[in-house]
């Protein structure tokens, strides 16, 4: 939520401590700003510093949409990103692989009728016998992902709740708002988020 309070300082301490971690890959699940490109390129460029061996993903969540969605994914691929919009990579290391596929946000075609949030797409034409992980801002898109075939989603959108009395009213909109859960054979993990709306 790079805003009117989430500033580039935030930004690049997050980018360092992500970076000390030496990652194999980095999941970005939405709502990165709050507000459009060209109020925020300055504060979001230090997720340009990124590091991760197998690349560093982003999907959109709601507020990308509300700040210009198709302007914000481009601007992504310029700070070095991979941007999955019902799509998927397949990542090879010492001779596994791995899917990761991303969906638009949940609710995208409230706001963006073109951009809806389609899991089965994200996977189409995927390696079969191959552990498939979905990135999808909303943990709501759980039921989907499961059809899909997916192993694992990893979500935000929720905050965990955040703060009182909201943290009663997230559960009647999400079926998960924090940590990890089941579906069926699908895990669901749901951070909490590092910044705050």
């Amino acid at each position: 939520h790079v805003g009117s309070t989430i500033k580039a300082d935030y930004v690049q301490a997050i980018v360092d401590r992500v970076n000390t971690l030496n990652p194999d890959v980095i999941a970005i699940t939405g709502d990165v700003v709050d507000g459009s490109v060209e109020q925020l390129a300055d504060e979001a460029a230090p997720l340009a510093q990124l590091r991760a061996r197998h690349g560093a993903y982003v999907v959109t969540g709601n507020h990308e949409y509300y700040s210009g969605a198709d302007e914000w994914m481009g601007e992504f691929r310029k700070l070095g990103l991979r941007t999955l919009m019902n799509e998927h990579v397949v990542v090879e290391h010492d001779g596994a692989r791995l899917v990761i596929a991303g969906v638009n946000d949940f609710s995208a075609t409230r706001l963006d009728p073109a951009n809806g949030s389609d899991p089965e797409a994200a996977q189409s034409g995927s390696p079969a016998g191959v552990p498939k992980i979905l990135l999808a801002h909303q943990p709501r898109s759980a039921p989907g992902a499961v059809e899909a075939g997916f192993d694992l989603q990893l979500s935000g959108h929720t905050h965990g709740g955040q703060f009182w009395p909201w943290n009663h009213f997230v559960r009647m909109q999400q079926p998960y708002t924090a940590g990890l859960h089941r579906l069926g054979r699908l895990w669901v993990y749901t951070s909490r988020g590092t910044g705050y709306w």
